[in-house]
């Protein structure tokens, strides 16, 4: 498999995103017309980005390759995983568009230490580490955005590792559900999760492929899920989130 290395008159001004259709509108009195956006900041950072188009099941780096880069999901999904000495395999995360990976370059970490697969065809921005700190250190509103990011992704992580502790493997795969439904994110949830194997759903809750199966018939007998290529998620599968 390849890898991709590959206010009296308030005069306006305005910044125009990668997205053609995305601007943020500012007058000299600091008003604004639109919510920030990182895909506008993003696009200052000028010289040090590619864009990559990653077919699906397309490496954009694997595990020990160099740290030099930081990416940011435009479109599509992009699986996290890592492999043991032993070649067991495990999926610490999939981001959907807006997330960053590869950020442990900024803080001198040598080398990758996950894998990132495409798990559709996907856009992905990858930015050179020197130049996505220029953009930090200049950008206050994007570094206040990228800081949150990264609190979060801490947070995520302590979290999944108490739910490995206390929580039943019921529980940890209807959060796994809800997460890439995107439960829980900013505006209404998107309910419907693009085709999925159940090998990955079982990497990532850390159980068997038997097991997530078991799980998923319960859940569709339920009224909780809907499966017939895509997995469609009911907001009633909080139920067994919530349930002690």
């Amino acid at each position: 498999m390849n890898k991709m290395h590959t206010a009296s008159r308030a005069e306006t001004k305005t910044v125009v995103g990668l997205l053609p259709d995305k601007k943020i509108t500012r007058s000299t009195a600091g008003t604004r017309a639109t919510p920030f956006t990182p895909q506008a900041f993003l696009a200052k950072v000028g010289h040090g980005k590619t864009t990559l188009q990653a077919p699906k099941a397309q490496v954009i780096f694997s595990q020990g390759d160099a740290a030099s880069a930081v990416f940011y999901v435009r479109a599509g999904r992009v699986k996290l995983s890592v492999r043991s000495q032993h070649g067991k395999e495990a999926v610490v995360g999939i981001l959907a568009r807006g997330g960053f990976f590869g950020e442990g370059c900024l803080v001198g970490q040598p080398t990758c230490m996950v894998t990132a697969t495409a798990l559709d065809a996907s856009t992905i921005l990858r930015i050179d580490k020197a130049a996505m700190i220029r953009v930090l250190h200049h950008e206050a509103s994007f570094a206040k955005l990228f800081i949150a990011h990264l609190l979060s992704h801490n947070v995520r992580i302590q979290k999944d590792l108490v739910d490995h502790l206390f929580n039943s493997a019921e529980k940890r795969l209807a959060q796994a559900l809800l997460l890439l439904a995107r439960y829980g994110k900013d505006g209404e949830p998107e309910g419907d999760i693009p085709k999925v194997s159940q090998e990955a759903l079982a990497e990532m809750v850390g159980i068997t492929r038997s097991r997530v199966r078991l799980f998923l018939d319960k859940f569709r007998a339920l009224g909780f899920i809907h499966y017939n290529g895509t997995i469609q998620v009911h907001r009633s599968l909080l139920n067994i989130v919530l349930h002690d």
